[in-house]
């Protein structure tokens, strides 16, 4: 449908009258348009899609879709935009093709002469359009009692005997077309009243009776939160009607032109309608459709949703086989039911037979309707008549014949008991126990295996805080004690970031092989860009990594603790489902190691730029060791585990195998091996020494220990040999050996400092080659 603002239809194309009435000398062309007091509801002529066939109706003014709930000339439309409304002599409201005609196409039909001249056309701002007489108040025709296709709040659907009006909805044709469809909505007022859906002369689904404060059929209607629902049954009147709790609510209950009632609310944020409820949906609710004396069982599991009531059988079994079940169920053998210890039996949360041929006496409780029943051999069954009454069940429906339309649901449904003698009652109690005894069965068995999930959780949680309790206890020489949860927070009070797995795998291209910087112990290292545009590295550990979760909570801890230039700056992190993922500052150059073993990428390293990186290691590791909050012990200090920004800045990096000192603490024992495969005698032999010295100008990177006439070499080599001769002292004592080695590394930097000073005093005579 074409969208229509009323601004639209006031500004461009029709006038609109400032208030809600039409007097008798007044009329209204096309082009002009009435609004309610409240202006929810808008009167005039309306067009449908690209058609230029012109009707008059009643349309919700402040809402941008066009939603039509009237039309008075559905089967009858003008041809142009030269359509008139205006009073007739007779007093009738009437609605021709153009101001010459005088025959009109649509009338309210009034079958009194009006004269009052105080009458008009009224429309309120419930959608009604009304004639009456301001002077009395007398009310002579509304719209409210011709309906279309839309059940509007407060309107009425059925028949009252006082004007002899039967009020039904009738479908449109189709969405632009508004002519009378064949589907309609009726009050079956014979028998125990219900709303029944016809497509055609079909009965296509039925409400089932009234049963205290909903239809029988229709387990979703709600008891007074949104709709205050009536229904009035008694000889002035059959009727339903309903209202909402809050005027705010725009609703309205619509057939449409496949058969199907839709209900609807206006959700005003969405700009959109939004169904609420809707019938038929499933196979179970479309009428009859297990035939006669059969019942739709929508959640069955042991057979097709079609089952016959008891003491009854398929009349074609054949038929039922192939799912044919419109030739319904019979009786077994033709049994008579007049006979002595006949019995019922109960069919719970059931949707109860149609009720056009039942017999109701709203004066029997439940258990005289029983005998009642007995007491005469044609009563096939028997129910409550007010299931859901607000003084408890009451009144009394009996069957009398075939039963047609039964169902049950899981949840909603009252109970429904049918005659059968004495050897079908025998076989429905035994299955009815056996059922009872595989259910009481089945509840111990679920109890049982909670109440020992129950146990074992409880156990294991149990033991798990035991461990950890005397890990904390016993360890001289470990971590402060660590809950992942909890070491996301500084002392501060600031929180380290914690990113979704969501917008990492975004960043990295869902971790993409083009993104991937390099792997190490831990895992892979990707390359990210954020929404922000801000550049990350993203370090993933692997499930099949030698570091895990210990190695992370260290990293996690220690580095998001430490603040400096030369220490690698954490972002945030990410751990969800199974995924564990450190989240850096992006170095582009990236790791030194890059540098010192590619012989391209070792040009970029001269003298000044190798004394740069050197001091800025020194820096990083006197940090760690001496002036942060936390004494670091590093662990793993390596040519790959120092980073290079873009001015060729380190920083230390992959604090994974890090350990905390206590402030006065100057030893202590490890409990496993940690660090780099092979590592340490390569690098205690001096083989990957970073700046190895040589006598060759800007020589680098060969194993030269001996080319060097100026001590450094020398210094080396005692340095080598003093640190082979205590590796295995793990039991010395930290401070004594940590004076020793400093004294030697004293001696190693003098000899490397004079050596870079003769180095730079023979550049001031030689131009430096670039290093190799």
């Amino acid at each position: 449908m074409k969208i229509v603002f009323v601004i639209f239809f006031c500004s461009f194309l029709q006038t609109c009258i400032s208030n809600d009435t039409i007097m008798r000398r007044q009329s209204l062309r096309d082009g002009e348009v009435l609004l309610s007091e409240g202006e929810r509801f808008a009167f005039g002529f309306f067009s449908l899609g690209v058609s230029n066939l012109r009707y008059v109706g009643i349309w919700y003014a402040q809402i941008s879709e066009q939603t039509v709930v009237w039309v008075a000339n559905r089967d009858r439309p003008i041809n142009d935009t030269s359509g008139l409304i205006k009073f007739s002599s007779r007093g009738n409201l009437c609605i021709y093709a153009s101001v010459n005609t005088t025959e009109p196409l649509w009338s309210t039909n009034v079958s009194d002469s009006i004269s009052e001249p105080t009458l008009v056309a009224r429309l309120s701002n419930t959608g009604n359009l009304v004639l009456l007489d301001t002077l009395t108040g007398r009310g002579y025709w509304e719209s409210f009692d011709h309906p279309t296709d839309t059940f509007l709040p407060f309107m009425k659907l059925g028949f009252t005997r006082k004007d002899g009006l039967d009020r039904v909805l009738t479908s449109w044709r189709s969405p632009n077309d508004p002519g009378s469809g064949n589907r309609t909505l009726r009050m079956d007022r014979r028998g125990f009243p219900e709303l029944i859906l016809h497509k055609g002369t079909i009965q296509w689904w039925r409400t089932g009776p009234w049963i205290g404060l909903r239809w029988s059929g229709v387990p979703e209607m709600n008891r007074g939160y949104i709709f205050n629902n009536s229904f009035v049954n008694n000889q002035d009147e059959v009727s339903f009607t309903y209202g909402v709790t809050d005027a705010s609510v725009i609703t309205r209950l619509l057939v449409n032109e496949r058969g199907t009632i839709q209900r609807f609310t206006w959700i005003a944020r969405d700009n959109r309608w939004n169904e609420f409820w809707s019938v038929p949906k499933e196979e179970c609710d479309y009428y009859a459709h297990c035939g006669v004396n059969g019942f739709c069982d929508p959640i069955s599991s042991e057979t097709f949703e079609c089952t016959c009531l008891p003491g009854f059988e398929p009349k074609i079994t054949r038929h039922w086989f192939l799912r044919d079940y419109t030739g319904g169920c019979s009786r077994k053998n033709q049994t008579s039911l007049c006979r002595e210890k006949d019995g019922f039996v109960k069919l719970t949360h059931a949707k109860i037979p149609d009720t056009e041929n039942a017999s109701v006496d709203m004066n029997l409780t439940l258990k005289e309707c029983k005998q009642r029943c007995l007491g005469n051999c044609s009563c096939v069954g028997y129910a409550s008549a007010y299931h859901d009454g607000v003084g408890g069940e009451r009144g009394c429906l009996t069957w009398h014949g075939d039963m047609l339309d039964t169902r049950t649901y899981l949840n909603s449904g009252q109970d429904f008991y049918i005659r059968v003698d004495k050897e079908e009652l025998a076989r429905w109690d035994s299955n009815g126990s056996s059922r009872k005894t595989r259910v009481v069965l089945v509840l111990i068995s679920l109890s049982a295996a909670v109440m020992l999930l129950m146990v074992i959780v409880f156990c294991f949680v149990r033991k798990r805080r035991k461990l950890n309790s005397l890990r904390r206890s016993s360890t001289t020489f470990s971590m402060v004690s660590f809950d992942f949860e909890d070491s996301l927070k500084f002392e501060d009070d600031r929180e380290l970031p914690l990113f979704d797995l969501h917008t990492i795998a975004a960043a990295t291209d869902n971790f993409s092989s083009h993104n991937k910087l390099g792997a190490g112990g831990f895992g892979p290292v990707y390359k990210g860009v954020l929404q922000n545009g801000m550049e990350v590295a993203v370090k993933r550990l692997s499930k099949n990594s030698g570091q895990g979760m210990e190695e992370f909570k260290n990293e996690v801890k220690l580095i998001s603790k430490l603040q400096h230039r030369n220490l690698v700056r954490i972002l945030g992190c990410c751990v969800e489902l199974e995924e564990k993922m450190l989240i850096y500052e992006y170095l582009p150059n990236k790791s030194l190691d890059c540098f010192i073993f590619d012989e391209e990428q070792r040009a970029a390293l001269d003298w000044p730029v190798r004394k740069g990186i050197i001091r800025g290691i020194a820096r990083g590791t006197m940090y760690l060791h001496q002036d942060s909050r936390l004494r670091i012990i590093h662990r793993d200090l390596k040519a790959s585990n120092i980073l290079l920004d873009n001015e060729m800045i380190p920083k230390i990096s992959d604090f994974g195998m890090a350990r905390i000192f206590g402030g006065n603490q100057i030893e202590g024992c490890t409990n496993r091996v940690v660090g780099t495969i092979w590592y340490q005698n390569q690098y205690v032999s001096g083989r990957n020494f970073l700046f190895s010295m040589t006598k060759k100008t800007g020589g680098t990177g060969g194993d030269n220990r001996d080319q060097n006439p100026d001590g450094a070499a020398s210094e080396f080599s005692d340095l080598r040999a003093f640190l082979i001769e205590n590796q295995t002292a793990s039991q010395a004592s930290i401070q004594q050996l940590g004076e020793t080695l400093a004294g030697r590394l004293d001696a190693l930097t003098t000899a490397i400092t004079a050596l870079v000073e003769k180095q730079n005093q023979h550049n001031a005579q030689v131009p430096l080659p670039a290093p190799h």
